[in-house]
């Protein structure tokens, strides 16, 4: 299958790399002893949670708000998000001076939503969705002539997320398989799109919780599909990807080699086993790739790096985690 004709190329994906460089970390690549062990290959942690923000949002949104001309930077960007996507915007903003409201549902944790407001942007909480929260960023950008940075569907965050896969395979040229974890799709095709033009038989593989998985449903279906949102451990997953998809679906369903969904009690013992073995605090998000492994979803045949995608995770819940206690996402009450 072939891409859009505006999706973003490997040179463009270069170019990313120069416009984020020192305000985006280059990362370290890290081996997991105790992954490894079980896998019977080496498994490699690409800790995107170590970014300034905390999470690998920063790259797509520095990328994104560099290609702004003067006036869209004198009226002001905005955006919808799952909380990262939204902390990402506000740093990039704060660093080139320039305003951002964030809209975000009642979905997002309280602790998101400080860390934005502590960055200077405006917050606006909407509805109980990403879809109300990008609605009222529609309205803004029709009423206030705000730039809409999106949080995935843009070429340019897109090129901006790509960046991780040259650090990767630069690092590691030998490597077999990438994991993911797998929302609207920006992480995942920005790394696709860089990785297989270096590398064309590396797997691209994609994770996601087994609840409200808008990419996966979407690529089982053959088309852009609606979700509920639901209350998850990996809640920077949560929200559709847009009936109007123009990038990130095509490029999954053309470079994508495979898509895992895991239970919120995998992620749990994803999240502890980061913490246990590495020492790592991180969300449920990220910790859905180790989750995959060690629920024996995760199959590998050489070496593999996973995006160990962000940190910013309730400390009251991280601690209840890491201490092996139940801890209540929704309606669920959730034991490892």
């Amino acid at each position: 299958m072939s891409l859009p004709e505006t999706a973003p190329s490997l040179a463009d994906i270069r170019s990313a790399r120069d416009a984020t460089a020192g305000l985006a970390l280059r990362t370290p690549l890290i081996t997991a002893p105790s992954l490894s062990a079980l896998a019977g290959r080496e498994v490699l942690l690409k800790l995107e949670s170590l970014q300034p923000i905390g999470a690998f949002k920063l790259r797509g949104a520095i990328n994104a708000v560099s290609r702004l001309d003067h006036e869209q930077k004198r009226r002001g960007i905005g955006c919808c998000s799952t909380g990262n996507h939204g902390r990402a915007v506000a740093y990039a903003a704060a660093r080139a001076g320039i305003r951002a409201t964030i809209c975000l549902s009642a979905l997002v944790p309280d602790a998101k939503v400080r860390a934005i407001q502590l960055l200077g942007a405006e917050v606006k909480r909407i509805g109980n969705s990403q879809d109300a929260a990008q609605a009222e960023i529609d309205r803004l950008v029709r009423s206030d002539g705000l730039t809409d940075i999106p949080p995935f569907d843009h070429p340019h965050v897109i090129a901006g997320q790509g960046t991780i896969a040259l650090e990767l395979l630069d690092d590691r040229p030998d490597l077999s398989a990438i994991i993911v974890p797998l929302s609207g799709g920006g992480l995942i095709s920005g790394i696709a799109i860089a990785a297989k033009a270096l590398k064309p038989d590396i797997r691209i593989i994609g994770v996601s919780m087994d609840r409200g998985a808008a990419m996966h449903e979407s690529l089982m279906a053959g088309r852009p599909v609606d979700v509920t949102e639901v209350p998850s451990l990996a809640d920077s997953l949560g929200g559709g990807i847009g009936l109007a998809n123009r990038w990130t679906f095509p490029i999954c369903r053309a470079l994508v080699d495979e898509t895992i969904l895991v239970g919120e009690e995998e992620i749990y013992r994803g999240m502890q086993a980061l913490f246990g073995d590495q020492k790592l605090v991180t969300e449920g998000a990220a910790a859905v790739g180790p989750a995959a492994l060690i629920a024996g979803k995760l199959k590998l045949n050489g070496p593999a790096a996973m995006i160990i995608s962000g940190h910013n995770v309730d400390p009251d819940q991280f601690l209840a985690i890491a201490g092996g206690q139940p801890v209540k996402i929704g309606d669920q009450v959730i034991r490892g």
